[in-house]
Order: C-alpha cells, then sequence, then structure tokens
C-alpha cells in the first residue's frame, strides 16, 4: 500500500469522502429549510405526530418498540419480552426461559442499532442487562439469512398503499484467504475499518483469527448501517405482487400509513406471498429511505429521496390532521425532543 493508499484508508478521510459516513446533520443541514417550510405550510412544527395516529408521536421519536409489536399480529414478529430497568434479575432470569438461545436484545427506545447485541448464554445477557439500565427487549433471534428494509406509504381515504423504496441489508463479514487475521482482512476495506475500534471491543483476540482461504464470517449479525452493513438499493424489485403483499401486512397495523418496514425473510419469492417472513422492526414518522446510502448514490439523490419522503409524511399527516387527528402541542414536542437527547446521552454514555 503506497502512501496515498494509506492517507485515504485513514477513518478521517474515509468518512470525509464518502458522504454516506457522514453525521445526520451534515447531510440533512441543506435541506433543513425544506422542513420549515412544511412546518409553516401545516402551521406546527410537530405535523408528522398525526401520520401514524396509532403510535406515539406519529413515531418520529421516543416511541417505544414493544408498543409497536403490540399493534401487530404476533406471527408477523419475532417472540419478544419486555424487560424493565425495575424487574428483579430472578424475575428476568424466569421469564426468559421460555426463549431458546441464541437471543437478540436491545432497547426498547433507540435507534440506528446502538445497544443490539446477539446473547449466546444466561451470562451474557445478564452481563447486557447490568450494562444497559434502562428498558430492554429480549427477542428470538430469526435465523432468516436475508433482510431488507421495506419503505411503504399508504394515503388515508385510499384503499392501496404503495413502495417508494427499498435496502438490501448485506451484514459486515470477511472471507479468509488462508493468511491474513480477520483484523487484517478487516483493514483491507474502507467500510470495515470504521468498525475496527468496535470490533474489537466485541470481539478481542478473535480478531487474531486467520480463516481457511474461501470462508465466510458475518461479524456483526445485524442489518445496521451504523454497525457495518452496507446498504445496497434494491427499489427495482418493486412490482405489484410484492405492493400487494407489504400492503396487506401494512393493513393489519392500525392507523400506520407511513414507515420503514425492517424485515428478516427466506427468499423473495416467499415474501411475495406473505410467508417465511419477520419483522425485525417497524418504523414510523422518523424512517429514513435508508435505500439512499447505497455507495452508488450521490449526496444530491439523497436530498431528493429525503426531500420526496418528507413531502408523502406531510400530506399524510395532513389528511389525518383534516379527519380529526391533532398535532400534538408545542410543550409536548419540546419534551419529545428534550427526553430524546437526554435519552440519547444516557445510552451514549453506557455503550
Amino acid at each position: 500500500m503506497n502512501w496515498r493508499q494509506r492517507i485515504l484508508h485513514r477513518p478521517f478521510f474515509i468518512r470525509l469522502l464518502h458522504w454516506e459516513f457522514w453525521s445526520f446533520h451534515a447531510v440533512y443541514i441543506f435541506v433543513y429549510p425544506i422542513w420549515l417550510y412544511l412546518c409553516a405550510r401545516s402551521r406546527s412544527f410537530f405535523f408528522f405526530s398525526a401520520s401514524n395516529p396509532s403510535i406515539e408521536y406519529g413515531g418520529f421519536l421516543m416511541e417505544s418498540k414493544k408498543k409497536i409489536y403490540d399493534l401487530l399480529p404476533p406471527e408477523f414478529y419475532p417472540k419478544t419480552l419486555l424487560v424493565r430497568s425495575s424487574d428483579a434479575i430472578e424475575v428476568t432470569r424466569e421469564k426468559v426461559k421460555q426463549f431458546a438461545y441464541p437471543l437478540i436484545a436491545k432497547p426498547d427506545i433507540g435507534g440506528k442499532g446502538r445497544g443490539v447485541k446477539k446473547l449466546s448464554c444466561e451470562t451474557e445477557l445478564l452481563q447486557y442487562l447490568k450494562q444497559f439500565p434502562m428498558d430492554m427487549l429480549v427477542q428470538e433471534f430469526i435465523p432468516y439469512e436475508e433482510e431488507i428494509g421495506i419503505f411503504y406509504y399508504r394515503y388515508p381515504g385510499q384503499e392501496k398503499g404503495g413502495i417508494s423504496g427499498i435496502v438490501g441489508k448485506h451484514f459486515l463479514k470477511v472471507t479468509g484467504d488462508g493468511e491474513s487475521s480477520i483484523e487484517q482482512l478487516l483493514k483491507k476495506d474502507k467500510r470495515h475499518i470504521l468498525q475496527l475500534p468496535t470490533l474489537q471491543n466485541l470481539l478481542g483476540e478473535e480478531l487474531q483469527t486467520i480463516l481457511p482461504k474461501g470462508e465466510e464470517r458475518i461479524l456483526v449479525p445485524y442489518g445496521n448501517h451504523a454497525r457495518g452493513a452496507l446498504f445496497v438499493d434494491y427499489t427495482h424489485w418493486v412490482d405489484e405482487e410484492l405492493v400487494s403483499a407489504i400492503d396487506q401486512i401494512c393493513k393489519r397495523i392500525p392507523d400506520f400509513y407511513f414507515g420503514r418496514l425492517d424485515i428478516r425473510y427466506h427468499s423473495l419469492e416467499r415474501l411475495k406471498k406473505g410467508t417465511d417472513f419477520s419483522l425485525i422492526e417497524v418504523n414510523g414518522a422518523g424512517s429514513e429511505p435508508t435505500h439512499m446510502y447505497d455507495p452508488r448514490h450521490s449526496l444530491f439523490n439523497a436530498w431528493k429521496e429525503i426531500v420526496k419522503h418528507w413531502l408523502i409524511l406531510w400530506r399524510i399527516s395532513r389528511a389525518n390532521h383534516k379527519r380529526g387527528v391533532p398535532y400534538i402541542k408545542w410543550k409536548e414536542g419540546v419534551k419529545m425532543f428534550r427526553d430524546a437527547n437526554r435519552y440519547d446521552r444516557e445510552l451514549e454514555r453506557v455503550l
């Protein structure tokens, strides 16, 4: 590797030269005026709260994942247990006996994959719950190997919804060459370099393992961009059969009009038939059109997708408002943002 390559493989330059790794505000700052314009048109800074009436704040911030799961038919999502921060350890251990390891644990409130962890035994579970002094979810692990995010919308009063974007999620993995350690393999990929500090804490000595040539190993089994997953735009998969299948799923979620479904599934063919899938998460008004993070897309394309989805959100919210769904009041909206900032700081502190 020459000096130029060494410089370009430094985390600072990787982030600088690839907008998909920029901070949220750095990406959005140039389109914020459009958001403010929509607020002015609605005469409310919190118009989005009317988008999904059955979800707290429309699913923009501080929504409980467990409360959203409770809206879904049980067969749609993984078997889930809410572990409150006030629950005694013995009570939790007894409740978890209904599950088989491995398990997935994650904060009941939160996003961007923060705090999500695969647990292989009770010892790991107890250590995890000790680390996070907040309400957590414990779920059965869904073995389907494929994961996508499907952005769904339906205008109030209309019978049929639509799909505005699909993102394929490729988990962070390496392929052995019979000579290099996992850590050395990671250092060859710019995307993986950014994950090295986290992986060093998570995997420790396992990073020194030398994989046989051709052997693949998934290091992060979560489809999250912030955790190293590669996002690929699969919006070209949209067809009448898939729209019909997703429409039937979403219509069984009360008053759900706008958001992204994160789905583990066996195959696209079976998903189109409404079988062999699991809703890992249902995200509401705060959903990003994550297919924009495909490395092939430009920042201008991202801005176009953001504005496109804001306009859909605005139209749905206004339509629901005209049907009698109120926007949250100023005081409640400010409290929502303050609570979210406080919660984010607490989550970052324990990570």
